[in-house]
């Protein structure tokens, strides 16, 4: 730790990823919880793995093992530290462990996520209770860090004409797709697609529609054939990321079951959400846990076919800030150590 450093400067704040947006969100949510709380400088870096080394064990890469096109997350001969490293992901793992055990200087180094390695290679990890990790250095979260606050995403909407002339409710339906745990099939993201347009035309609303790089270009296909009749927008993945802006924009949110990260940012936005089923490929035990906790907080409840909603106001979802205070005061205290 750095002792010598000026207490009234900013602090300074590495976030490690590997550049992508579902991971790299995390670590950044986190790092701009954390600057909402204390002035900081957040210093964004992406990093990766020769393709020779990529899936090895993260016990065994070294630095000298990164692709060349990674940003330069160690510091070079001389060069200080920051305060604070955030990382994410599997690929961060070997660079975050070799910060933490760096020596005089070094940064009070946070892994978000499960790291399925040794959670005292770090000084804290951030962890969704989802994935029921323990440990004296292990914050568990309802859901994973992120970047939308209310706050953060007021007046998003302002940045897309488009919108303006929606008819309300406006409805913001997030979809995901593919993966180890869930699938999207072509037939049924028609079911998904004929419901959300009989719910949203009694309503006599709109939609804002946002797909994943895992949405199967077939489910897509099915989801624009069946909500071609309904007023509203499906991002074609061109120019500008509407996506908080729909968050703003939207009196509800429809976001399917596979994602925790979307789950827990459109619980985060104090809107009425209603959660989406998917196929699943395999027994789910982490994704039923945030279901039900989420269904239990009152923070979301399953899409039964139709836009109503509850009369008592939503609190917003809030598990990121509630992190940033628990880090600095694990930073503070390691620091005075």
């Amino acid at each position: 730790m750095d002792l010598t450093r000026d207490s009234a400067s900013p602090l300074r704040i590495r976030v490690v990823s590997d550049g992508r947006a579902g991971i790299q969100n995390q670590a950044l949510g986190l790092a701009e919880a954390v600057q909402r709380l204390r002035p900081s400088d957040i210093d964004v870096c992406r990093i990766g793995w020769r393709p020779l080394f990529d899936r090895w064990p993260s016990v065994l890469k070294q630095p000298w093992m990164r692709d060349p096109a990674s940003d330069a997350v160690l510091p070079s001969d001389g060069a200080p530290w920051p305060d604070i490293w955030i990382a994410t992901g599997r690929a961060s793992l070997p660079l975050s462990a070799t910060a933490a055990s760096a020596g005089p200087g070094r940064p009070f180094v946070v892994q978000t996520q499960d790291p399925r390695w040794r959670t005292d290679a770090f000084d804290l990890v951030v962890a969704p209770e989802h994935d029921g990790l323990s440990g004296p250095n292990v914050i568990s979260i309802l859901g994973s860090p992120h970047r939308i606050t209310p706050a953060r995403i007021a007046g998003a909407a302002s940045a897309f004409d488009v919108l303006d002339a929606l008819p309300r409710p406006r409805v913001a339906v997030l979809i995901g797709g593919r993966s180890a745990s869930h699938d999207l099939p072509a037939d049924h993201a028609a079911r998904l697609a004929h419901d959300i347009r009989q719910a949203v035309q009694v309503a006599g609303g709109s939609v804002m529609v946002t797909l994943s790089r895992r949405t199967p270009p077939e489910a897509e296909a099915a989801l624009r054939d069946g909500l071609a009749d309904v007023p509203g927008w499906i991002w074609d993945g061109r120019g500008d990321n509407p996506y908080f802006a729909f968050l703003d924009a939207a009196d509800q949110v429809l976001v399917t079951e596979d994602s925790a990260n979307m789950a827990t940012e459109a619980a985060s936005t104090g809107k009425p959400v209603h959660l989406l089923p998917m196929v699943a490929r395999k027994a789910q035990p982490k994704f039923d846990r945030l279901r039900q906790a989420l269904i239990a907080r009152g923070l979301a409840r399953p899409f039964d076919g139709t836009l109503e909603a509850g009369s008592e106001p939503i609190e917003p979802l809030a598990e990121t800030d509630r992190a940033a205070r628990e880090l600095l005061r694990r930073y503070d205290r390691w620091r005075a150590a």
